[in-house]
């Protein structure tokens, strides 16, 4: 069993460098089956979810393969299948984008029902809904995805809350079909942005008429490109974090202001250093940090990924923060072990006026059990643990936390940190963490 062993107590300092984004990496790979020929990936990731996304494409016929350090090639001119094996599917929420794609090249998608992280329910009706606009007829049989369309035709369709995946998937469907699609409360997330560019550039026709509208006319074929995945935001966020809770310095290279300015704002309001830097931003404790409420939202808003990271900042600022989530049905399963680490947290139910507009998850989809908010007060001295991860989030928190925890933190269930971050205890290390991973 694969281990990750933490000494807490050492400032970071150093210079790390983003990979490219863990949510577009995969999906731009995803969205090359549109094209009949070579495409190359620049700037993608050595994480668990892309290995998995090149097995699944190669089982669909697709060759796939690297060339150098972080460069993909994908050919998927021949592709001899339409299933995805339920086996690959189980272990990852990937499976459902695959079926737009399939259904444009074969007519036909068979596809697992997702995996991935057990953070709440990720409800797929948006993105039935949205297919069926599209002419897709659907059927789940044995928690497979049956999918088949003889021809896309172009709709219009408004989501009924924003929802980054069922965009995206919306996006692939459409390219293609005869006709215009009109998308509207369409996500704003700056993935969704780097599949449009990577799309409109192998000469698709798809432009962002309104800040939730987004037209695509259909073509009849895309080209190869040479495409450079974007910077990963999660990751520039988690180095964030581990700079000032060790009260370190580091300078993210790739980091992008842009992609970031929710989290800024409320890093800024904590007392956090923060400076633009060569070619990234610098983060660093210059002084005691106050606490500061947060709720999560779609983009532009503070992003849920972001929640369980800041949960183990908030453990060091002075005061209690209010974090409240509205994504996920019930992200906070991570709090009981930053609880037996020493971390003052109490739950608490939001009190809203209406529910329905407040929440972006389908409030069909939650359990009474569940609740939506915490109190987390600090400053807290925090106490090495031994724990077993449960999701990819909560995984990078906990070994945050064990970075600014007394005595030893062991964490196993490291697999779900390797679908999210490339050689994360080795970059720690070179950022001076007394961190060592055994196998």
């Amino acid at each position: 069993m694969a281990k990750l062993i933490i000494e807490g107590g050492t400032p970071l300092k150093g210079v790390v460098r983003l990979g490219g984004a863990k949510n577009s990496s995969f999906k731009l790979m995803i969205a090359s089956l549109l094209c009949l020929q070579e495409t190359r990936l620049l700037n993608f990731s050595h994480i668990a979810d892309v290995d998995l996304v090149k097995g699944i494409l190669q089982k669909l016929g697709a060759k796939v393969y690297s060339a150098g350090e972080r460069t993909l090639f994908i050919n998927a001119a021949q592709l001899h299948s339409s299933i995805i094996p339920q086996n690959l599917g189980l272990a990852s929420r990937a499976s459902s984008l695959f079926i737009a794609p399939l259904l444009a090249r074969t007519k036909k998608a068979i596809v697992p029902l997702p995996g991935g992280d057990k953070i709440g329910a990720r409800s797929l009706d948006r993105h039935f809904d949205g297919l069926k606009a599209l002419g897709v007829k659907l059927e789940i049989k044995n928690n497979l995805i049956h999918a088949g369309c003889s021809q896309l035709k172009g709709a219009s369709y408004t989501f009924s809350k924003p929802t980054h995946t069922g965009t995206e998937t919306m996006i692939m469907a459409a390219v293609l079909a005869e006709g215009k699609t009109t998308l509207k409360n369409a996500a704003l997330e700056p993935e969704v942005d780097d599949l449009i560019n990577f799309l409109n550039q192998m000469g698709a026709k798809i432009t962002r008429l309104a800040k939730r509208t987004i037209e695509i006319k259909g073509v009849k074929e895309l080209k190869p490109i040479i495409y450079k995945v974007m910077p990963d935001r999660n990751e520039a966020v988690s180095y964030a974090i581990a700079a000032l809770i060790t009260r370190g310095d580091i300078i993210v290279e790739n980091a992008r202001e842009k992609d970031l300015t929710a989290f800024l704002a409320k890093l800024q309001k904590t007392g956090a250093g923060i400076e633009k830097a060569d070619y990234g931003l610098r983060f660093f404790y210059q002084k005691p940090l106050t606490a500061v409420d947060i709720t999560t939202e779609p983009h532009p808003g503070f992003m849920s990924d972001w929640e369980p990271l800041w949960s183990v900042l908030a453990t060091q600022c002075l005061g209690t923060s209010r974090i409240i989530e509205t994504v996920f049905t019930s992200r906070f399963q991570f709090v009981k072990d930053l609880q037996s680490m020493g971390a003052k947290i109490q739950f608490f139910q939001p009190q809203v006026a209406n529910p329905e507009e407040f929440y972006n998850f389908n409030l069909k989809d939650d359990q009474s059990a569940n609740f939506h908010g915490i109190k987390v007060s600090g400053i807290t001295p925090l106490i090495g643990k031994t724990i077993t991860i449960t999701d990819i989030r909560a995984g990078a928190t906990l070994a945050l936390a064990g970075l600014a925890a007394q005595g030893q933190t062991v964490l196993t269930g490291l697999e779900h940190i390797d679908r999210g971050y490339e050689n994360f205890a080795g970059r720690l290390l070179k950022l001076g963490a007394k961190i060592k991973r055994t196998n």
